[in-house]
């Protein structure tokens, strides 16, 4: 087989199992809401050019049926409405999403702090590990002290528009400094553990630390 289709066929491949998938959309205006491109003299990428990573594409959650389910090692296990987690302190910050593949953008997040979510269910101490679930199967852990020390957020808006079905409606994990494959979107479920927990893609191989800058692969 001649050198080119080997590389046609790698490049296929690739892009269907690196975890991140194009699949954009948008004309700058979300819900009746017009997104901002600067914040604080920084400019910001505009939703329709910010690629995606979807595992079975865009998941469409219906706001009023929505429930985060929170529990695992927690004091007081609950399921949270859309509106409950609005409701809680607003954080917002601007954030670079890396992917493995080379390709990263930058935009504002607004949601609430895991902190935030942690102090209402009750987090026990022992919990070492948290794992997000996404609403299409998808799932990927991080440390406990990673998400409070960085003040890792779950966002519910982007460039200050609710965000989008292509975008995670209704959360995604802001995973400030990790590769974008812990950015999990359309989380249903949070669980507190004390093991480690490899998800979607690090069961792959991919690494389960993820820092930007750091080994994609765990060799």
């Amino acid at each position: 087989m001649k050198p080119i289709y080997l590389l046609l066929i790698f490049l296929v491949v690739f892009t269907a199992f690196s975890g991140c998938v194009s699949d954009r959309g948008g004309t700058g205006v979300y819900d009746n809401q017009t997104e901002t491109l600067s914040y604080q003299g920084q400019p910001l990428t505009p939703i329709a050019q910010q690629r995606n990573n979807a595992i079975k594409g865009t998941q469409y959650i219906d706001r009023e049926s929505y429930r985060l389910q929170v529990d695992g090692l927690v004091e007081n296990p609950r399921n949270f409405t859309y509106e409950e987690i609005t409701e809680l302190p607003q954080t917002s910050k601007v954030v670079d999403l890396n992917c493995v593949e080379g390709w990263s953008f930058t935009a504002k997040w607004t949601g609430v702090k895991i902190a935030e979510i942690f102090e209402e269910v009750g987090a026990m101490e022992n919990a070492t590990t948290v794992i997000f679930y996404s609403a299409d199967g998808y799932s990927t852990s991080l440390d406990k002290d990673y998400l409070l020390e960085s003040d890792i957020i779950l966002a519910y808006k982007l460039n200050d528009v609710t965000l989008p079905p292509e975008r995670g409606f209704p959360l995604q994990l802001v995973a400030e400094d990790k590769y974008g494959y812990k950015w999990a979107k359309w989380i249903v479920k949070i669980e507190l553990s004390d093991s480690p927990y490899r998800g979607y893609w690090e069961e792959f191989g991919y690494n389960n630390i993820a820092d930007v800058g750091g080994p994609a692969f765990e060799r």
